[in-house]
């Protein structure tokens, strides 16, 4: 696929803008790999003469490579770097005010669920949580005070698919704007700013660092006015990504391609694998055409994804069945080159409400996989013998 760039008029296809994009080569010295500035402020030439930098907070050229390169990848006017997921969530989030909702899916992050329950209901900004993935039922919760839907697809843990082009039509119609976290994807394989949203925000942290080694989050805006109120409240706020970090993560989104069709690929053979298991009540995954979000997700995105979850039947032993597990790590996060696997109530959900977390459909016996890229008939004969160990 060649992409128009947005921030640079330059059209090359993803898999050579993954490499080249945000141009990466050092103007000063022409290395081809930017350099660590490991530097907290900048000399200046005189009162008000600065060479584009000032203060590493405000602004670092490390991390600018990184933000114009996210920027270039999800085919936006600017991109942020900032210390984590959550900071840049938050940060998305300090674009709004007292008085205003914000529609949230229902199989969110449950870190998003918890800065917006804990932390940003005590600003007064309050949020509601969408019960349907259907356009229509969109259309009704947005109320006056709605001034953003932050969506998920697919959401996480359950794989649920929202057509992004559609909520943002109706989210648009009504001066309302979308906001997609599309870790799970990377802009590899879906880029909601073309599908209509307005900002997208990642967890560098997972596919995009894809080694398990740094903790990161980017946002990327569409449109001029908001990029410079996201700056001022990036510099205000400053929680921004070290120059160390932002390194990392432009070595690890280089080969964010070749890794990812790995992960797919390994993710779509334990599907199936899963799917014919007598010991597996159901699974989640939108890239089985027996998914329900299978049809949406084939017309926004590449192909179904790296991530999974499904639930063993009754009689399996879910401590059984982790304490089994040999080459699959039990472990937060996912993305990395080895696989990870956890439980969503008691790990990544357990911020949430029971009763909430119920109403999601998140069963105490859901388990989600991240697959990594070791060779798939490993990872399946891992879950297989795990399985059997945990069985009645």
């Amino acid at each position: 696929m060649i992409m128009n760039n947005a921030r640079t008029g330059r059209k090359y296809s993803i898999n050579t803008t993954l490499i080249h994009g945000g141009n990466q080569i050092d103007e000063r010295t022409g290395a081809v790999s930017i350099p660590i500035y490991q530097t907290s402020t900048f000399k200046q030439d005189g009162i008000g003469k600065n060479r584009g930098f000032e203060y590493s907070r405000t602004g670092n050229p490390t991390r600018k490579v990184l933000e114009d390169l996210i920027a270039d990848l999800e085919d936006g006017v600017a991109g942020f770097a900032f210390a984590s997921g959550m900071a840049a969530i938050t940060a998305v989030l300090s674009l709004y005010k007292s008085g205003d909702r914000i529609l949230i899916s229902r199989n969110v992050y449950g870190g998003t669920y918890r800065v917006l329950d804990k932390v940003f209901k005590n600003f007064g900004i309050s949020y509601s949580i969408l019960e349907s993935e259907d356009p229509e039922d969109l259309g009704k919760a947005i109320t006056d005070d709605v001034a953003a839907i932050l969506l998920e697809s697919p959401a996480n843990p359950l794989m649920s698919v929202t057509d992004i082009r559609a909520f943002s039509k109706i989210a648009h119609e009504k001066g309302v704007k979308v906001i997609v976290d599309n870790t799970f994807m990377t802009p590899y394989l879906q880029r909601p700013l073309e599908l209509g949203a307005d900002i997208v925000v990642h967890s560098g942290t997972k596919y995009l660092g894809g080694h398990s080694d740094l903790v990161a989050g980017l946002a990327v805006v569409s449109d001029r006015e908001t990029a410079e109120r996201l700056a001022f409240i990036q510099n205000a706020t400053g929680g921004v990504l070290q120059p160390f970090d932002s390194f990392l993560l432009i070595r690890g989104i280089k080969t964010l391609s070749v890794r990812m069709d790995r992960h797919v690929e390994n993710a779509c053979r334990i599907a199936k694998y899963l799917e014919a298991s007598e010991d597996v009540s159901r699974v989640y995954y939108p890239g089985l055409e027996t998914d329900s979000g299978y049809e949406v997700n084939s017309r926004q995105a590449k192909n179904g994804g790296a991530m999974l979850s499904f639930e063993l039947k009754e009689g399996h032993d879910l401590g059984r069945f982790f304490e089994s597990l040999e080459l699959i790590s039990l472990a937060e996060s996912l993305g990395g080159a080895e696989s990870l696997v956890c439980h969503p109530s008691t790990m990544t959900h357990a911020s949430m409400p029971e009763n909430i977390r119920k109403a999601a459909g998140i069963a105490d016996g859901l388990i989600r996989l991240s697959p990594g890229i070791e060779d798939a008939d490993d990872i399946i004969n891992d879950l297989d013998h795990a399985i059997k160990e945990s069985g009645a």
